[in-house]
């Protein structure tokens, strides 16, 4: 059975990664910072379904604690389906940001993406399977107002993405990025009303966790092998 770590899976996209991943017939490692007992919840959730599935914690942005939790994850064999889920939101205009914004938001979500996926390479290679999920934003694209040190980390994840597909084509391990518009959550729902989404998205709606989730799982099966160093966005046709 293949394993898949899927970071932030307490999180409503993360949990919907897991519940579809679990379905597809992975062992489904649900990762959390600082909601493990989430993380534990979905998990049980998983295997009561008749699913595989265990929970994890740890701060991505950590590289020691990263590295402990990795490698007792490796222990038990490689990790051959990574998505990295794990990102924050920190927001405020440049003139007004705190060096403080800017520094945590580009750890978790940039800097969290090389502690937890370089050291997952090598067992991954050895199988000569593999894949690479990172999920970014549409502000990773596009830009957002106050959101400067969210679209560098994501657009820097764009970057990172497409080298290292180039660099792992040869070994059936592919590499892509899924870059998510307004999907409904607690948090968006508080921030985009039915006027907003109308304005914003031509399809006049959010996304859902799990129209995300279907299209990470396509990138994760056999099927998607030709598919590598891609930014796929999912957003409703906004531009």
């Amino acid at each position: 059975m293949k394993r898949a770590l899927v970071t932030g899976g307490s999180g409503a996209i993360g949990a919907a990664i897991c519940q579809q991943l679990a379905a597809d017939g992975l062992h489904v490692v649900v990762h959390a910072h600082s909601r493990l007992a989430e993380a534990e919840r979905i998990a049980a959730g998983i295997r009561q379904g008749g699913g595989a599935a265990q929970a994890v914690a740890f701060d991505v942005a950590d590289p020691a604690r990263s590295g402990a939790a990795l490698q007792e994850l490796l222990s038990a064999g490689p990790v051959q389906v990574l998505v990295n889920n794990a990102g924050i939101h920190d927001d405020a205009v440049m003139p007004g940001m705190k060096r403080e914004q800017w520094t945590r938001v580009i750890d978790v979500s940039l800097h969290g993406f090389f502690n937890v996926t370089q050291p997952l390479l090598l067992p991954m290679m050895a199988t000569r399977w593999g894949r690479i999920i990172s999920i970014s934003s549409v502000a990773g694209l596009t830009g957002n107002r106050g959101q400067a040190n969210y679209a560098a980390a994501k657009a820097g994840l764009h970057g990172a993405t497409k080298s290292l597909a180039i660099e792992l084509a040869s070994r059936g391990i592919t590499v892509n990025a899924v870059a998510p518009g307004i999907i409904a959550s607690a948090m968006s729902d508080g921030v985009f009303d039915k006027e907003a989404l109308a304005r914003l998205v031509p399809m006049k709606r959010a996304g859902t966790p799990a129209e995300v989730a279907a299209l990470v799982t396509f990138l994760a099966s056999e099927q998607a092998g030709y598919i590598s160093g891609q930014v796929i966005s999912i957003n409703g046709a906004m531009a």
